[in-house]
């Protein structure tokens, strides 16, 4: 939580254990909530700045070693009344994402907010939104 806010975005201990081996192969990470088709809604590992932001993608939240993780807006607004836990489990997934060779992959579980809690997330204003932001928290 953060100022007593609910956190959007969570990771399992297996989930973190899997960023901080990627961590220490590729260096810095981030994660992109993907839309649907081929993937359906995975969250795609990237290496930082491998993945272009558009304006508009959201900040659901930062995860171990500041790992930011990202959606884009038009699925933010079909989520943003839902905490997003990002997990791992053995399978391939996509082979765009870090974690496909490795024989695992991350997947999305869910939880809907309480009223209270998405009460509190509303009265805190909408939460950062696109690429200049991410440049920002990055000092560049």
């Amino acid at each position: 939580m953060t100022r007593g806010l609910p956190a959007r975005v969570l990771a399992t201990a297996a989930a973190e254990d899997w960023i901080g081996r990627l961590r220490e192969r590729h260096g810095e990470l981030m994660f992109h909530q993907s839309g649907g088709c081929c993937d359906g809604s995975a969250p795609m590992c990237f290496v930082a700045g491998e993945f272009r932001l558009g304006g508009q993608d959201v900040l659901l939240g930062r995860l171990i070693g500041d790992t930011p993780v990202w959606i884009g807006a038009a699925q933010f607004e079909y989520w943003r009344h839902t905490q997003v836990t990002i997990d791992v489990v053995p399978g391939r997934g996509s082979g765009m994402s870090l974690e496909a060779p490795e024989g695992v992959r991350f997947i999305i579980r869910s939880r809907i907010f309480t009223d209270a809690e998405c009460a509190a997330l509303a009265a805190a204003g909408e939460p950062v939104r696109g690429d200049a932001a991410e440049a920002e928290a990055q000092g560049r």
